[in-house]
């Protein structure tokens, strides 16, 4: 999951990478191959420029192809590239392109730790709040929260001592798997304000996901304390609930969760468990075919399908949706 979240902030930021910088160009060619990068046609951009060759040894087609291969996704060439760009371009304002993308280009190699300087001498410069999240998540991956937080306030327009910024980048090392960075971050943003909004529910989440159920009901409720019609707080407790064999506390707070948002699959599958544990597989199969309307690709929905169906004596019916949760499985559905 790390890797897809810091793929996906970093290739969406590819879109604009090739306009930040424009300087006069020495060379028409170079040029018109800087506006085809520009221009999303980045493979054209390379077929102008032609193969390397001891022509090539220019800072700005180093950076032109530089760019190019940053657009197609191959990050060894851009890597490459930039750096020879960077030592040799004169213009202020390209070398900090240079400098930029290729700290996205490092990241796209999962290369966080030397992608890091990279990112923050951009950051400084420009204040991008694009770049910052993505600074941020090379700090979480480098082991540094406190520059993760710094960059994280930035991209939010936050104080970077205010409560939110440490609740971002709690939620920030969560999603990147540094689970015992993010409880700390999360800790101390509730001892700045014990009011601030989903601290205690991410730690609940932290807490589930370890298997300590009593502490995440308790810091889940306290959430819903602050914010009682938060609706993933509600399906969080249901979870929590469910899992302790609480159900009669966790129907109704599922219940509510559909209320708030009726679109969501995950309360309509705990719903579903509850009434096919307590002996009602025909509320079972109501809630299981609603979780998957909404989300038709959930392999936990098709699963428990097939299990509502097999107790319904439906047995070819079952075996096809065991079949479909097993083909999702494969493709790494949840």
């Amino acid at each position: 999951m790390a890797a897809s979240l810091v793929r996906a902030v970093v290739v969406y930021l590819a879109l604009g990478a090739g306009a930040i910088a424009q300087a006069p160009p020495p060379d028409d060619r170079v040029e018109q191959a800087r506006r085809l990068v520009d221009a999303g046609r980045a493979q054209a951009a390379l077929d102008l420029l032609g193969d390397p060759g001891t022509a090539d040894e220019d800072a700005r087609r180093h950076l032109v192809r530089g760019l190019a291969y940053y657009h197609l996704g191959d990050a060894p060439r851009a890597i490459a590239l930039l750096e020879r760009a960077r030592a040799g371009l004169e213009d202020e304002a390209e070398r900090l392109h240079a400098t930029e993308v290729l700290g996205l280009a490092l990241m796209l190699a999962n290369r966080a730790t030397e992608a890091l300087p990279h990112l923050e001498a951009a950051t400084r410069a420009r204040r991008s709040p694009e770049v910052a999240h993505v600074l941020a998540q090379a700090a979480v991956q480098a082991g540094q929260p406190d520059t993760a937080r710094r960059a994280l306030a930035l991209a939010f327009g936050l104080d970077e001592d205010r409560a939110e910024a440490f609740v971002a980048a709690g939620q920030l090392m969560a999603r990147l798997d540094m689970h015992e960075m993010a409880e700390q971050a999360l800790r101390a943003a509730l001892a700045r304000n014990a009011s601030v909004l989903q601290a205690n529910y991410l730690l609940g989440q932290e807490a589930l996901f370890r298997g300590r159920l009593d502490e995440a009901v308790t810091l889940t409720q306290r959430e819903l304390a602050l914010n009682p019609l938060d609706a993933m707080a509600l399906v969080q407790l249901g979870d929590a609930l469910a899992r302790l064999d609480r159900w009669d506390g966790a129907l109704p707070v599922l219940q509510r969760a559909i209320w708030l948002n009726p679109y969501y699959s995950a309360p309509y599958i705990l719903l579903g468990r509850g009434h096919l544990r307590a002996g009602h597989p025909d509320l079972a199969e109501g809630m299981a075919r609603r979780a998957i309307a909404f989300d038709p690709n959930n392999r936990t929905a098709h699963y428990l399908l097939g299990q509502v169906l097999q107790q319904l004596g439906q047995s070819a019916a079952a075996k096809e949706a065991f079949a479909r949760a097993e083909q999702l499985q494969q493709q790494g559905r949840r």
